[in-house]
This record gives C-alpha cells, structure tokens and sequence, in this order.
C-alpha cells in the first residue's frame, strides 16, 4: 500500500507530485489574497460609501450571479488568448483581482452593515480618511468574514478542474488535478497510485478548513446579523 505514495509522488523521472503541488499552491496563493482584498474593498464601497446609483450597481452585481459561468467561457479565452496569456496561470488568478466574486462581496457587504457607524464617525472625528477607516477600522473587523472568503476561495479555485485544463496546457505548469489526470491518460492505469495521490489532494482543503474553523463558523454565524 505504500509503494503506491511513494511510486506515485515520483511520477515520473522527470517531475514529481511536488511540482505540481507546488504549483497549485503558487496559484492558489494568488487567488485568495487577490480574491480576498478586492472582495473587501467593493463591499466597502457598497456598505459604507455614498455614491450616484449605488443601488442599481448592486443589484447588477447579484444579477451576475445568475449568470451561468459557461457564458463567460468563449470571451474569456479570446481575450485572454489575444494578450498571450494562455498555458499561463494569470487567466487563472488575474480575475480574483479584478472582481472578488458577487458572492463573496454580497457576504462582506452584510457583515460591514453589521459594524456599527459610529466607529466611522469616532475615526472621521480624530482625522481619518475613507481609505484610514478602511485600513484601521473596517478591515480587522472583517477577520472572521474573511477568513469564510479565503476558505471558499481556495477549495473552489482548487477543484476547479474545467478551467485548469482549459489554460495550461504544459506539464511544467500542470495542477494537481492536471496531474491526477494523467495517471488517467497512461495506456496503463495504476490505480493504487492515482487513490493515492487522490487522497493526498484533499489534504490541503482539510488542513485549511481545520485551521481555520473558529473563523470560519464565526463568519458564517454573523454575517447578515445587525449591530
């Protein structure tokens, strides 16, 4: 049963299951610091700032989620194709920093209500800016929902499988799930290797989640709620 970790974490001669966790970490790491400050910083500015039709951009930000993700496919490659960034992980992590995801930013938006105004006005009485509020007020006190966005953020973006394989296409780059893909792939399968390193996949998500529980069930049961 051993020989089935060790025989596949070698892989092959040339690349290991290392590399591609490697990998997937990189990427993932990206993903959820882009994923999580721009999801902070839109709801922010739908939870606390005035400005012209802000309403009517919320409501087009949920209608985004109604929006089935293959609508986006075709356009996404084409652009992404036209600036050559294709076998590349930046179509990967270069939309966690432009949008955050309506989801995610639906989420802080709730628990920013939550957060009593008066903090604003203590913090706009003793100097500080709309970016100072943000930074020294608003930012810590959405630690136990940010910490729900980095959780969500990683385990999807690591089983996103569909739009890994739609990008990279060079085994240097491949993912984890690229990588488990192949044992597939091979005229002969070794099926006690791929459960193994299948089992090994999940770990990451677990050791994550277990972490970061308290936050993370914190953040759940609080968002939405009034201060």
């Amino acid at each position: 049963m051993w020989e089935n970790y060790s025989e596949g974490w070698r892989f092959s001669g040339e690349y290991t299951f290392a590399r591609f966790f490697g990998n997937t970490l990189l990427m993932e790491a990206g993903n959820v610091i882009g994923g999580v400050l721009t999801a902070a910083l839109v709801a922010y500015g739908f939870g606390r700032l005035n400005f012209k039709l802000r309403g009517l951009w919320f409501s087009i930000m949920l209608l985004t989620m109604m929006l089935p993700g293959q609508v986006t496919v075709v356009p996404q490659y084409i652009l992404f194709n036209h600036f050559g960034f294709v076998d590349s992980y930046v179509p990967l992590v270069l939309p966690h920093f432009l949008g955050g995801g309506a989801f995610f930013i639906f989420l802080l938006v709730q628990f920013i209500r939550g957060i009593p105004r008066d903090l604003d006005e203590a913090a706009k009485i003793d100097g500080a800016s709309v970016y100072g509020i943000f930074l020294r007020i608003i930012f810590p006190l959405l630690k136990p929902a940010l910490v729900t966005v980095a959780i969500f953020t990683f385990i999807w973006s690591w089983d996103d499988f569909f739009a890994q394989v739609l990008y990279i296409s060079s085994i240097d780059k491949f993912t984890v799930g690229l990588a488990l893909r192949m044992f597939i792939d091979q005229f002969e399968i070794q099926w006690g290797q791929l459960l193994a390193m299948s089992l090994l996949s999940i770990v990451p998500s677990v050791v994550i989640f277990l972490l970061a529980q308290k936050h993370f069930v914190e953040g759940i049961a609080t968002t939405g709620l009034k201060g």
